[in-house]
Formats: C-alpha cells, sequence, structure tokens
C-alpha cells in the first residue's frame, strides 16, 4: 500500500507527464530538423554529351548520361530532393541545330527536373518551336512570373509559380528572366511583354509567404549573376531589392561561384544565391535543414563535377 507522501509524489509526476505530453512529442520536431536538398543546373546549351578529348579545359566533363546517374545516386541517398534549371536548355550544339530542342527537353523529363526557368536562347528556333517541345515532351513545368505572353504561342505554356510538397515542407519556387529587347530578335521574342522582374518577385514571393505558408521560396532566375552596369537587374540587384526570397538559382551569366553569395535583403534577412558555370559541367547541391527551434539554414554546399569518372 502506498504511503500518503508517495502517493501523492506520483500523483504530481503523472499530472505532469500528461500535461507536457503533447510539448515533448513536439520537441522532436523543434531537435530533429526536416531535410532538403537542392540540385541544380543552369546553362546546359544543348551539350548532350560531354566535351571532346581534345585537350581542352572542359575534356571530358558534362553530359546527360554522368549527369543522370548523379542525381540517381543522390536520390537513393537522400529522402527529400528537388531539381531545378535556370535555363537556357537551348543552343549550343549540332543537337539543337537538328531537332531544335526535343532531345534536350526529353532528357530533363527523363532525369525528373522538378521545374526550369526560361532562358533568351530557348527563344532561338522561335516560340512556336519552344510551345511544341514543352508540350510534346516535357513532364515538368517552366516557371516565369515576368513575361506575359499573351496572344503568343507560349500563351499556357508556362506558370508564374508551382508549389512543392516535400514531406511536410512546402516549397514555392517561381521564375524571372531577363529583358528580351535587345537580346532576343524581335521576330522571336514577338508580342510577349517583358514585366519588371523586382515587383512581379516581390509580389509571388508576397503571397507564396503570406497566402500559401511556403517554408522555403526559391527563385529560378535568367537575369545574370551580377554587372558592372547599375541599371540591369541581376540576382545581386534581385536579392537586395526583395522580401520574402531565401533563394536564387541563377543562370545567364555562365558564373561558377565556388560557394554560394549571402545577401540581405530589404528586410535585413539572408537570401542565398548560387550559379553553377554553364554546359552541366557542374551540378549545384545545397542541402538544408528546417527546425521550429532554429528556423532554416543551409548545412551544406557542394558543386559536382560531372564526368564519366563521377559519374559512374
Amino acid at each position: 500500500m502506498l504511503s500518503r507522501k508517495r502517493f501523492i509524489r506520483q500523483a504530481a509526476l503523472s499530472a505532469g507527464a500528461m500535461l507536457a505530453g503533447p510539448s515533448i512529442v513536439n520537441a522532436a520536431e523543434y531537435f530533429s530538423p526536416l531535410k532538403l536538398t537542392i540540385l541544380h543546373t543552369n546553362d546546359t546549351h544543348s551539350r548532350l554529351e560531354p566535351f571532346p578529348m581534345d585537350g581542352g579545359r572542359n575534356q571530358g566533363l558534362g553530359g546527360i548520361a554522368a549527369r543522370a546517374q548523379l542525381i540517381t545516386e543522390i536520390r537513393q541517398q537522400e529522402e527529400q530532393v528537388l531539381l531545378f534549371d535556370a535555363g537556357d536548355i537551348f543552343q549550343g550544339t549540332p543537337y539543337f541545330n537538328l531537332y531544335k530542342g526535343e532531345p534536350e527537353i526529353k532528357a530533363m523529363s527523363s532525369m525528373k527536373y522538378d521545374a526550369t526557368t526560361i532562358g533568351n536562347h530557348d527563344f532561338d528556333a522561335g516560340m512556336e518551336n519552344l510551345a511544341t517541345q514543352l508540350s510534346r515532351h516535357a513532364n515538368f513545368p517552366m516557371l516565369i512570373a515576368n513575361y506575359d505572353f499573351t496572344g503568343t504561342p507560349m500563351e499556357y505554356k508556362t506558370q508564374p509559380y508551382k508549389i512543392f510538397k516535400k514531406g511536410k515542407l512546402k516549397i514555392g519556387v517561381f521564375g524571372v528572366g531577363i529583358e528580351g529587347r535587345g537580346l532576343i530578335p524581335d521576330s522571336l521574342f514577338g508580342a510577349t511583354k517583358y514585366l519588371d522582374p523586382i515587383s512581379k518577385a516581390n509580389e509571388v514571393a508576397g503571397k507564396l509567404k503570406a497566402d500559401e505558408k511556403c517554408d522555403m521560396i526559391i527563385c529560378l532566375s535568367h537575369l545574370g549573376y551580377k554587372y558592372k552596369e547599375s541599371n540591369i537587374v541581376s540576382d545581386e540587384v534581385l536579392a537586395k531589392e526583395t522580401e520574402n526570397v531565401d533563394l536564387i538559382i541563377g543562370g545567364h551569366t555562365h558564373t561558377f561561384l565556388d560557394d554560394p553569395i549571402v545577401y540581405k535583403n530589404k528586410k535585413g534577412d539572408d537570401v542565398i544565391v548560387n550559379q553553377v558555370g554553364f554546359a552541366g559541367i557542374i551540378l549545384g547541391r545545397l542541402d538544408f535543414e528546417f527546425s521550429k527551434f532554429s528556423g532554416k539554414k543551409l548545412t551544406k554546399n557542394h558543386n559536382i563535377s560531372v564526368s564519366q569518372k563521377t559519374g559512374g
């Protein structure tokens, strides 16, 4: 038979456990972070095969076979993976001249890309061709928030953003592109309306944050990393002049960043910018952790050289 003192002590402990039960369960979420791996490419420029073994600095690098094997291996190792591209899928090898982008889009579909944005060279065979390639061969969306394609063959072929659910995480992703006038021939850019990328980025990111309650917001950008000219919008400018964007995956300038660059946005929060050169010779990898205790943070970045050696 329990003594009165012991009975009171056990009753107090039981009551405390009942009250703390949900907190104990929730504590696991605070101290056991959710993980997300982001893989990315940009400016692959129809480089379906590795560079030839001709003594050049990129000999043996690139190629979709090695890239696909790397992606497969990482997906086998990590539970939550997203794969993105930042534009200029087309132009640069005879494959594009002959097939107008069909094998490039088929290859990306085979590798299960989650999304891409549009680059200026993706217009090189015309909007009707791009629309055809996407409609027939893409199982991923092309995201672009600051091009209005109303009345063009690309109308309804893109979307401004998409939300990806990876485990308990909601990841909002949108795209922005470079000004086409003066860069893309009028015969190819057509009646496309270019909208200010900063205002559109703020508009879409605000919606993804406030309305959709996304845990992370990613911009796929084909603006270019940075410029000497102060009047050109770059990823650097976009990072500093926006709110709610956590990560900018860039393209266009073929910039090889050894490590991601961190900027402060208009609210003083961190914005990570990364870009991995061109021709698919690097696969970018960014590993993030999310917890209610410490928020989200980049825990590891790794620029993976793509070659027959690394790919198998």
